[in-house]
């Protein structure tokens, strides 16, 4: 009798044992790799605080994030994203920087969703989830077909992602009248703009129909009126483009606009389209660059997201606290619908998640943004889809 009575006993401690371990695996263990010291430490801690917000807000006790510093340099990446493996993770949330991902590839069954959005010369294990040019672009050409634009000429700096923005309009498959490549050095900024826009013609054109004026038969008022308005003018004659793409940012992207307003080319009368400049305040108070029009991430969902970080936190966070936030509860969504141990296979199928930062589309291990695009016109800025 004791010895079935011990029998039954070791069955149940196997029982029990096994249960223990069928939830010790069905813990959805995150890795995060953010920079916790160094002068980017500050932007690590609102990315932990980001993915904790997003744990509160899901409320399931199955996910546990491990944060771990990724460091300044690509080797300290790889030591905590080891130490990562080690703690059975098999999935992690960054890096950041593009610089830290170069020996991650060494790393075998686990995946890096990088905040970069640089596509380009990824290890194989790595998705950039940042906002890309391919989203940016697919949400431009949205626009472009929209306003039934039909010339449309694009600018690119001539710096190390201009390949990158080459790849991509070949994705999106825009149709473009035809794609510059620009020096940034303003001197020779604004020769090839004037070249762009025929400048010089369309200067000499004017300047041509005044002397006409002067010479023609017209009784001198008429001649002085004709002449006069001539003289508000900078230019005569048309630019064979109805509007503009400049991939360019911040001063660099200021300096490009106002080569074309210069060159008499002005947003009133041609679309000036430019890349996602997240919602950035100085453009507002720019008013002779108005209208603008870009692509980013839900305006709505960043100020409510910014407001109850500002509110929790007492601090404000950015862009890539929110994509951190979103990419926490994507992991949630697809360890619903998928085995996270086929982690290989996770980002192949085909699959959408709505996020607070939009709509990311999932396929062939690559993440595209569905944007939203936004119009900046008399120092505000409209949703326009």
């Amino acid at each position: 009798m004791f010895k079935i009575f011990k029998i039954f006993l070791i069955i149940i401690f196997t029982l029990i044992k096994s249960s223990f371990g069928i939830a010790e695996e069905e813990k959805i263990k995150i890795g995060l790799l953010v920079p916790m010291s160094g002068e980017n430490a500050q932007l690590g801690e609102l990315l932990i605080k980001s993915t904790t917000l997003a744990l509160n807000d899901i409320a399931n006790n199955k996910i546990e994030i491990y944060p771990k510093d990724s460091g300044a340099n690509p080797n300290k990446t790889l030591q905590s994203a080891i130490e990562l493996k080690n703690l059975g993770v098999k999935i992690i949330i960054g890096p950041i920087f593009f610089k830290n991902l170069e020996y991650l590839n060494e790393i075998d069954d686990v995946v890096f969703l990088s905040l970069t959005n640089k596509t380009e010369g990824l290890p194989k294990n790595v998705i950039s989830s940042g906002v890309n040019s391919v989203s940016q672009l697919n949400a431009i050409k949205k626009f472009v077909e929209s306003s039934e634009l039909k010339k449309t000429i694009f600018l690119t700096p001539d710096v190390e992602y201009k390949s990158e923005i080459k790849k991509a309009i070949k994705q999106s498959q825009i149709k473009i009248f035809k794609h510059y490549i620009y020096n940034t050095e303003p001197t020779k900024l604004t020769k090839q703009i004037e070249e762009i826009t025929n400048y010089k013609i369309r200067k000499q054109n004017l300047l041509d129909e005044i002397t006409r004026i002067e010479k023609s038969d017209l009784n001198e008022d008429a001649k002085e009126r004709r002449i006069k308005r001539l003289k508000k003018r900078y230019t005569i004659g048309k630019v064979k483009f109805d509007s503009v793409i400049i991939s360019d940012f911040d001063e660099s992207l200021k300096s490009v606009i106002t080569s074309l307003l210069y060159t008499d080319v002005s947003p009133k009368d041609k679309n000036f389209i430019v890349f996602n400049q997240w919602f950035d305040e100085s453009l507002l108070s720019e008013k002779t660059l108005q209208p603008l029009y870009y692509p980013s991430i839900n305006k709505k969902n960043l100020d409510k997201f910014n407001e109850k970080f500002l509110q929790i936190y007492n601090e404000v966070p950015n862009h890539l606290a929110l994509l951190s936030y979103d990419l926490v509860g994507l992991i949630y969504y697809l360890s619903l619908k998928t085995d996270l141990s086929q982690i290989n296979d996770l980002f192949k199928k085909e699959n959408s998640f709505k996020g607070k930062i939009g709509v990311f589309n999932i396929k062939n291990n690559k993440i595209n943004h569905r944007l939203n695009l936004y119009e900046i016109k008399g120092g505000s800025i409209k949703e326009i889809f």
